[in-house]
């Protein structure tokens, strides 16, 4: 007797779970990796259908600002679009903009899409709205830069109006520009390699073997940039620990911090621990660096890295930087801030949905863990302050103003590898890196030294 088999069950409608993903980051403000990352796991999508809705919906994220002017060029003035019409047509212009999806697809998808979620009423909009901009080329004039300066900058970087307001005063216009054209697209990925096991030309033939590219970063040792890695966790060579994940901006702040074979490290918010391997790296695993984060499941997360590179000089600890503490006992404490996070917005996009509101009190909270953290220092110790972000007041004015209200305190000149300079006036023991000129994360990095 021959067994019926069970139907298999049909594939997720893609554009449906791109739906529901970019509802929910807007309705609850939530991070757009986590939804993203449920949603994937619930729907299990086949391979291709996960990269589609990965692109979408990061895509509309990032390019939310450009998509809303399309839109609003065809409606008029003050015209209310219902949140989710609004989410729908935002994803069919940016299929037809910066994906290959065919028009036709784009619309009939839209509006196949709307009758699923019974908005029955809004289809005739869609359908007209997208046709129209497709009529007219998909061009769509930008406000006038003359006129409206940060306006412009905005719709074309889509990004938010204060944003480019903050960067044009802090740095320049120009700069301003080149900044948000550096930020457009996705980061490169930095590893950093664990020479307690391998060594990078090592690891380097194992990675090109199995397809990855590898560049070595030209600046510092041991730092590589790799590409189509895929989901690098899995990767035998991660799962023995011979490289970790980080940044280059923040590898480069290990190596100014350069921490001596030894030494007592304090690492104030350290989770997820890239900062204290690579220092541990640094040190020959010979020491005693102390990793602290408020949270006891982000402990955790260094405490597994620990253990996968092999460090044992390690000690993850459940601290709250805000609590006060006179040790006077460290040779170095690195002092890694929370930030409003402007320097990674190519990693999270989520970043420009935040209000200047949200911002403007950052620096009161980074000066009141800085204070708190150089009471651990020794005479003679050093203490590094940085930030992945490109604000100045939260980066060379909390750092400015800590060494006024603090005489035990001098400036330490940072050295500079060969091949890197500074891309704007500071002073010396400070170092601002911009995406478009480094190829890293926008980050701020600072060293002082306690007088002995």
């Amino acid at each position: 007797m021959t067994q019926n088999t069970p139907p298999k069950p049909s594939s997720p409608n893609p554009r449906m779970t791109a739906f529901k993903v970019l509802m929910r980051v807007e309705s609850e403000g939530g991070y757009s990796n986590i939804s993203l990352n449920e949603a994937l796991t619930a729907v299990r999508p086949e391979p291709r259908d996960r990269a589609f809705i990965t692109r979408l919906v990061y895509g509309v994220l990032e390019k939310n600002e450009y998509i809303d002017h399309v839109i609003s060029s065809y409606v008029k003035p003050g015209a209310r679009i219902e949140p989710e019409v609004r989410c729908i047509l935002r994803m069919a212009v940016y299929q037809m903009v910066f994906m290959n999806t065919p028009d036709a697809a784009a619309v009939n998808e839209s509006v196949n899409l709307a009758k699923k979620l019974k908005l029955f009423r809004a289809t005739g909009f869609i359908n007209g709205l997208l046709r129209s901009f497709i009529r007219d080329g998909k061009q769509i004039s930008l406000p006038d830069r003359k006129r409206h300066p940060m306006k412009y900058l905005s719709v074309k970087y889509s990004c938010p109006e204060w944003l480019a307001e903050l960067w044009s005063e802090s740095y320049g216009e120009d700069l301003c520009e080149k900044i948000l054209a550096g930020l457009e697209g996705r980061p490169p990925i930095y590893v950093r390699v664990n020479p307690m096991k391998i060594s990078s030309d090592a690891l380097r033939e194992l990675l090109e073997a199995r397809e990855i590219r590898v560049i070595p970063s030209g600046i510092l040792p041991d730092c590589l940039a790799i590409e189509e890695a895929g989901d690098i966790t899995e990767l035998p060579e991660y799962q023995n620990g011979f490289f970790h994940v980080q940044d280059g901006s923040s590898q480069l702040c290990c190596a100014i911090a350069s921490p001596e074979s030894g030494s007592l490290v304090y690492d104030v918010c350290a989770a997820p621990g890239g900062k204290s391997f690579t220092m541990a790296e640094l040190m020959g695993d010979k020491g005693q660096i102390i990793s602290c984060d408020l949270h006891p499941h982000r402990v955790a997360l260094i405490a597994e890295g620990a253990e996968r590179l092999g460090f044992g000089c390690i000690q993850p600890t459940v601290r709250d930087a805000l609590e006060p503490s006179d040790a006077g006992c460290a040779d170095l404490v690195l002092c890694d801030v929370p930030c409003s996070g402007l320097g990674i917005i190519r990693r999270k996009p989520d970043i420009k949905r935040k209000s200047w509101g949200e911002i403007e009190g950052l620096p009161d909270l980074q000066r009141r863990i800085l204070e708190n953290s150089a009471c651990m220092v020794k005479k003679g110790g050093r203490l590094i302050y940085s930030t992945c972000t490109l604000h100045p007041a939260e980066n060379v004015e909390v750092i400015g103003a800590f060494l006024k209200q603090h005489g035990e305190f001098e400036p330490c000149p940072i050295s500079l590898p060969e091949g890197l300079s500074r891309a704007i006036d500071e002073p010396d023991y400070t170092l601002t890196l911009f995406p478009h000129i480094f190829n890293t994360d926008g980050f701020f990095i600072s060293a002082v030294r306690r007088k002995d």
